[in-house]
């Protein structure tokens, strides 16, 4: 079974799915409730679990109910939850959501103790990133810690996967970058990396290019519904087709796509398999409610 280290956030989702997501200033009623694990770290994790891989979650929760409860979903779900710290100082992070009647979708988050995981907790995991097939890093953590991953990783011969989301605020370091064997941003993502004003595949394809430019191995845009596209260091350019799937909630659909691409690449598919592999699971997810209870079996992928 291929081995997958993900490193990342944990939070509970808190949603409301309403007609509408409400402007500023507005109150939108008649919306219904329910609360979910969450966080793009453990949507990752749950996702290659899930999707067949063998799967050690680093992160860290608070010392409260939440972080228990998101805890034993892990357990569930198979993912060795060893290098995961309680922390008595920071509460487990929360996601506020927002879905409209068409499943588009608004977040609000505090990070809470995800902002304390630190490159001293990735360095205490150093044993399953050395021992794993692939690495995967998101965002909602500290770039310090994010790069201590990626160094770990490389140092070892395992390819690392950067989802880059949320979209960060400033530029990445260069230093990150080449570490990078595979870059994964949608389209805002991707413009905020690299200047680019990603609008369609060949804004996409300019933008995997700056990307490739900085050091990367391999760079994929997603663009929703539109499918994506891929560039590699060896000069492929290949586009991604989308699934055509009547959309319930997009919420986890980009964490669906990276779990499922780490654990196809890591059993030794092409990228070009594990992106198809990859949009059949993101295709499944948006088709039901929730992040964590949307993300598809191995069985449902095919």
């Amino acid at each position: 079974m291929a081995k997958i280290v993900v490193i990342g956030s944990a939070n509970t989702d808190m949603t409301i799915r309403a007609e509408k997501i409400p402007a500023p200033g507005e109150t939108v009623v008649g919306g219904v409730f329910a609360s979910a694990p969450g966080g793009k770290g453990a949507n990752q994790a749950v996702a290659a679990a899930r999707a067949g891989g063998d799967v050690t979650f680093v992160a860290r929760v608070g010392a409260d109910s939440l972080g228990e409860e998101a805890i034993k979903g892990y357990e569930r779900d198979g993912i060795d939850v060893g290098k995961i710290v309680r922390d008595p100082a920071n509460a487990t992070g929360v996601a506020l959501i927002m879905v409209d009647a068409s499943g588009q979708n608004s977040i609000s988050v505090a990070s809470g103790a995800n902002f304390a995981l630190s490159p001293e907790d990735v360095e205490a995991a150093s044993d399953a990133i050395q021992g794993a097939d692939v690495v995967v890093c998101q965002l909602e953590t500290p770039i310090p810690t994010v790069e201590r991953a990626a160094r770990l990783a490389a140092d070892a011969g395992v390819p690392f996967i950067l989802d880059p989301a949320p979209a960060p605020s400033a530029p990445l370091p260069e230093s990150l970058l080449k570490l990078t064997t595979v870059v994964k941003p949608n389209e805002l993502e991707a413009s905020a990396l690299t200047g680019v004003a990603v609008t369609d595949e060949a804004s996409a394809f300019a933008a995997a290019e700056k990307l490739l430019a900085a050091g990367v191995k391999l760079a994929i845009v997603t663009l929703g519904a539109a499918g994506a596209v891929m560039a590699s260091s060896d000069g492929k350019r290949l586009t991604c087709p989308p699934r055509r799937v009547n959309a319930v909630d997009s919420t986890a659909a980009g964490d669906a796509w990276t779990g499922a691409f780490a654990v196809a690449l890591a059993e030794g598919k092409t990228p070009e398999e594990a992106a198809d592999f990859a949009t059949k699971a993101a295709a499944i997810s948006v088709t039901r409610p929730g992040a964590q209870p949307s993300l598809p079996t191995r069985a449902e992928i095919g």
